[in-house]
């Protein structure tokens, strides 16, 4: 632990380094890779969307000695539709049917109370109709689609374009991964998917605006300096927050896997299982596209400047003369790390005390001293 508290140091006071935007074509190949697999899968499979927004039934019977397989044959039979069966913490079985109009639902309650051996009356049912289905479906795109148009609006007040441009390429990054998994392992979406889904977002947006803040400060004074590109020191902005995004979205993760794998064994599916399914998928690309992919996007659109284009031009063309620019290039190959400033001989003097000028040397010969008079 203590070696990675020094790696994390020496991140941050530039010491050390990893080449993160020179190597962004090779992130570029992962997210696009992701991405496509994710859309694949989409396309594929299709999400499973749950009743509050197809609308349907869903019927919790007490605890039973009913397998799964007889509650799905008894509910295929009626509904024609297939069910979604959950083994509940109880006992318990949890049957969930979409697609059902009230008449379907009350024939298939009465044929899982018969099977049971119960009355009709003591199976507990709950009907979601489709248009409110409809309608939540639709306040959930609003909502994101507003997310998006504010957040966009005030990185470009707080910073620049730019850094909103690789801010909203982070997150529909992180959207399309998230969308993806639930497609290709056939996740349940639910209102507290949505929920954990707009979570996961500004969880992302939190770690990438603390990136683009150091990145904002190495750069500042880009143009007063000829030792080091705006590639060069945005790559020391994201080493210096590198080992603070991973301990932040660790200590995240962890509670997250508790109520996942703990809390929903424990107490069954539900509210707790739908946001903390999305909130772990979520933080995990999360933290990737934060570094991975935010700033080297704001690299790749600086470099399109005309200023930026000439000062960089300016600073290779210093290292290919020679001389300690050169020296300085060799120093930090490959990490981006510049070289700590050597004291110059005026800064050496002043810092030790300047010697006197001849002038105030010879200053008061001739006069009579005190002791004379």
């Amino acid at each position: 632990m203590s070696r990675f508290g020094d790696l994390g140091g020496k991140l941050y006071r530039g010491e050390a380094s990893y080449d993160f935007v020179g190597r962004r074509k090779l992130w570029y190949g992962v997210t696009l890779l992701l991405m496509l697999i994710s859309l694949v899968g989409l396309g594929a499979r299709g999400l499973y969307m749950g009743i509050e927004f197809q609308g349907g039934a869903v019927f919790t019977t007490p605890p039973t000695q009913m397998s799964v397989e007889e509650a799905r044959e008894t509910a295929l039979k009626v509904s024609g539709t297939e069910p979604r069966i959950q083994e509940l913490g109880s006992g318990s079985l949890r049957i969930q049917v979409t697609g059902l109009d009230n008449e379907q639902s009350e024939k298939t309650r009465a044929a899982l109370a018969d099977e049971l051996g119960l009355e009709t009356q003591e199976l507990d049912t709950e009907l979601v109709g489709p248009s409110w289905g409809d309608q939540m479906s639709s306040k959930a795109i609003q909502g994101l689609i507003v997310f998006l148009v504010l957040v966009s609006v005030y990185l470009a007040i707080a910073f620049e374009w730019r850094m909103a441009v690789g801010a909203m390429g982070a997150l529909v990054h992180d959207l399309v991964v998230t969308i993806g998994v639930y497609a290709i392992v056939g996740f349940e979406v639910t209102p507290g998917t949505v929920v954990g889904v707009l979570t996961i977002l500004s969880y992302s947006l939190y770690d990438t605006v603390v990136v683009f803040d150091k990145v904002k400060e190495k750069t500042q004074g880009l143009l007063k300096q000829n030792r080091h590109t705006y590639g060069e020191l945005a790559n020391l902005g994201i080493n210096a927050t590198v080992i603070r995004s991973v301990n932040t979205s660790v200590v995240a993760l962890l509670p997250v896997a508790g109520l996942l794998f703990i809390g929903t064994g424990l107490l069954g599916g539900g509210m707790l299982k739908d946001i903390s399914l999305s909130l772990f998928i979520g933080l995990t690309a999360g933290t990737f596209s934060s570094i991975f992919i935010a700033t080297p996007i704001v690299v790749d659109l600086k470099l399109r400047s005309p200023e930026i284009k000439a000062h960089d031009r300016r600073t290779l063309a210093k290292r290919a003369k020679g001389g300690d620019e050169a020296e300085d290039a060799e120093e930090t190959a490959g990490t981006g790390v510049p070289r700590a400033a050597e004291p110059t001989a005026a800064a050496t003097a002043g810092a030790v005390g300047a010697p006197r000028s001849p002038e105030s040397r010879s200053r008061g010969r001739g006069r009579p001293s005190e002791r004379g008079r």
